[in-house]
């Protein structure tokens, strides 16, 4: 049997390369998380504005597709990014407030937030999602790496916390979604997961 699974790769983004592909990039976020057109699209000035804040890095899987005329592309088809978090960052003073005050004080100063990281549901189930967070995380000069993530039983849930991620605080409500979320946090270096056998 012949394995159809599109090669796929991934590689570092310049933030200059996020900018021009932020629409590619945010209909995949959508797509992932469950969004319609109107949350999607007023994710863009947002997602501008982290693309020039301190410490930004990003990362894109890209697969193998043939396009109508016969001949084959490259999509993008996962992204993440992040930067440094700092205080009077909306999702750092959210995170900070919603810490009891030893653990904001052991984990917020100097660590890099996993903003977004996401694999379009047509790609996802292949191990893109953890090389994707590998390949943010990778050689950072931080202490740690911090991240929110809807508060239920996915797979991106058990990924962060196979892959070194622990609980800061669950049940926390971000303004403008229902949805309970999860902070999570992992030291770095992040340690690579053992493969089963």
């Amino acid at each position: 049997m012949t394995d159809t699974t599109p090669a796929t790769r991934v590689t570092e983004l310049p933030a200059g390369w996020m900018r021009e592909h932020l629409h590619e990039a945010l209909a995949i976020y959508g797509a992932a998380m469950g969004y319609g057109d109107s949350v999607v699209a007023g994710r863009y000035g947002y997602a501008v504005q982290h693309t020039e804040r301190p410490g930004f890095r990003a990362v894109g899987a890209f697969a193998e597709g043939r396009r109508e005329d016969g001949t084959t592309a490259e999509r993008l088809v996962g992204f993440g990014y992040g930067y440094l978090v700092a205080p009077g960052q909306w999702w750092h003073d959210q995170v900070r407030n919603a810490l009891d005050r030893r653990t904001a004080k052991q984990w917020l100063p100097g660590a890099f937030e996993v903003c977004e990281l996401h694999v379009h549901p047509d790609s996802q189930s292949r191990g893109l999602g953890r090389q994707l967070l590998h390949a943010l995380l990778a050689d950072l000069p931080y202490p740690a790496a911090l991240l929110s993530t809807p508060d239920t039983d996915t797979k991106a849930f058990r990924l962060y916390h196979a892959d070194g991620f622990v609980d800061l605080a669950r049940d926390h409500h971000f303004p403008g979604d229902p949805r309970p979320f999860a902070i999570l946090g992992a030291r770095l270096p992040l340690a690579r997961p053992v493969p089963k056998d």
